[in-house]
């Protein structure tokens, strides 16, 4: 068993400078960089990750917190990705079971034909989970239905179909996963974007890179670079051809934030079938209800993307339908958007794209992964690994994240709310986030090692001073940090706001 010392970004430079060369470099430290990060080092390799921003600061910290197998593919007859994903929902329960769990889902039945129609699907989605499965689905009447989700709307209500999937907290269990790739000894770095890739005879033999905070720039050499970086794939691809023809088809999905009130119980709510051929979802997380999502075809990638006007009414009047009380925009405690990396098909609509993953090798020799979703990370991981050691020869061992257990799965999951916490359970938390987790800035804290801007945002910006002079001390900044940090918070966490300008 390896010794666990915190992540440290200062002895992470230490030990990238004392690094001739490396295995594998990835690029990206979203759920599946840091999936790749993991595979890579607990089978030998020297590895290092880079990510631009911070880890799952992008779609890996903004999704529906779903592990599962996609009732949805179900439908779309794509049996392939929901019997993988759904070995890998009971792979990750068994690995984190600190931050995935099973939760009950309520399919309500208005319409006589439903109940044997969906009935059917999940009868069928259980049996592809086989032994991983996470118990069989059942049939409600109108009055065990409203007994599990009393606020559901009674009138014309016939019963529903209930059935199992997994939850998790995106964010969080990407630090576990940083934490684990961590311990097997690979090396990861937030903040340090990668500027150009290095080449010799029109081979990839390492990468540009440069500490977003120091500003210095490093020349790093590698075997194998890996290009992670989900939508913004595209231009890491430019990089290596400018010539590269865009393979991403961006869609954002929105999810809204409300009190849980509006949803009372331990179950949550999936809509089969929304106006434009989507599932809705109304899921209890962390004492609130999340609602979403959307799929809006967009042209613009941001890292911090923000919810449409539109999206907002489409989830608000869908889920008004099913609700005895209809959650308005001055419920909202927070709403976030993220964006999908759906590669390029045919078909018109981005719901139809496909969220199965395909990797590819360019001339020079870059190895990149796109598409995939949250679930089936692992497997995304293992197999690019697979690729990466049989392209280029390199002496690693066989993959053993199957059964792996994540850091922190024997411990009870960290607090995400900070709203009730005294000023030195605050302080302890933040210290623990600086010293252990490579937390560098007021949004890590606020956004990703606790949730507490995606629960209610207006809560995440009252705590904010008092979070940033906590920071300070553990970090040794100054004044000049202290306000710099509040103000780059206030206007990132203003789109998380219903009413922000920025959503029209």
């Amino acid at each position: 068993m390896n010794i666990f010392f915190p992540m440290n970004r200062s002895a992470s430079i230490n030990s990238l400078l004392s690094t001739p060369e490396f295995d594998c470099c990835i690029i990206g430290g979203g759920a599946t960089g840091l999936g790749i990060a993991l595979d890579a080092a607990s089978r030998g390799l020297k590895t290092i990750l880079l990510e631009q921003h911070d880890f799952a600061k992008g779609t890996s910290s903004r999704s529906t917190k779903l592990v599962h197998g996609g009732v949805r593919y179900l439908q779309q007859g794509n049996i392939r990705l929901v019997m993988d994903a759904l070995k890998e929902r009971g792979l990750l329960l068994r690995n984190a079971p600190h931050l995935v769990h099973n939760q009950a889902f309520i399919v309500p039945n208005y319409k006589w034909w439903e109940k044997p129609f969906y009935g059917i699907g999940l009868k069928i989605y259980d049996k592809m989970a086989g032994k991983l499965g996470l118990g069989p689905s059942l049939f409600l009447s109108k009055e065990e239905t409203l007994e599990k989700a009393p606020t559901l709307d009674p009138e014309n209500l016939k019963g529903s179909v209930l059935y199992q999937d997994g939850q998790f907290d995106d964010a969080r269990l990407a630090i576990s996963i940083a934490q684990t790739a961590h311990e097997q000894g690979a090396i990861l770095l937030n903040y340090f974007p990668v500027t150009g890739l290095l080449k010799q005879q029109n081979k990839i033999i390492g990468v540009w890179a440069r500490d977003q905070f120091s500003e210095k720039e490093y020349e790093i050499s590698s075997k194998v670079v890996i290009n992670a970086t989900g939508v913004f794939s595209d231009a890491i691809m430019k990089m290596d051809d400018p010539f590269h023809q865009n393979m991403i088809s961006p869609s954002q999905g929105i999810h809204l934030v409300v009190d849980k009130e509006f949803l009372p119980g331990d179950s949550a709510i999936m809509i089969p079938r929304t106006d434009d051929g989507r599932v809705l979802f109304a899921v209890p997380w962390h004492d609130k209800i999340v609602l979403g999502t959307t799929d809006t075809a967009i042209n613009e990638i941001s890292a911090e993307p923000v919810p449409l006007a539109t999206e907002i009414d489409f989830i608000l009047s869908h889920i008004g339908r099913y609700l005895s009380r209809d959650p308005s925009l001055q419920d909202v405690r927070s709403m976030f958007a993220g964006l999908r990396p759906l590669i390029k098909g045919k078909h018109k609509k981005t719901a139809a794209l496909s969220r199965d993953h395909a990797i590819s090798i360019s001339d020079s020799g870059m190895i990149t992964i796109n598409g995939g979703k949250w679930t089936t990370y692992r497997k995304m991981a293992e197999e690019t690994v697979d690729l990466a050691v049989q392209s280029f020869k390199l002496t690693a061992g066989n993959c053993i994240t199957k059964t792996l257990l994540l850091n922190g799965h024997d411990q009870p999951p960290p607090l995400v709310q900070i709203d009730q916490l005294t000023e030195s359970q605050l302080q302890e938390l933040v210290r623990h986030a600086v010293k252990n987790e490579m937390c560098m800035t007021l949004e890590d804290f606020l956004s990703r090692r606790t949730r507490q801007l995606l629960l209610d945002a207006r809560i995440a910006i009252t705590k904010a001073p008092a979070i940033a002079r906590m920071m300070a001390v553990v970090l040794e900044k100054e004044e000049n940090w202290i306000k710099e940090q509040i103000n780059i918070f206030k206007i990132t966490a203003s789109s998380y706001l219903p009413g922000s300008s920025n959503q029209n």
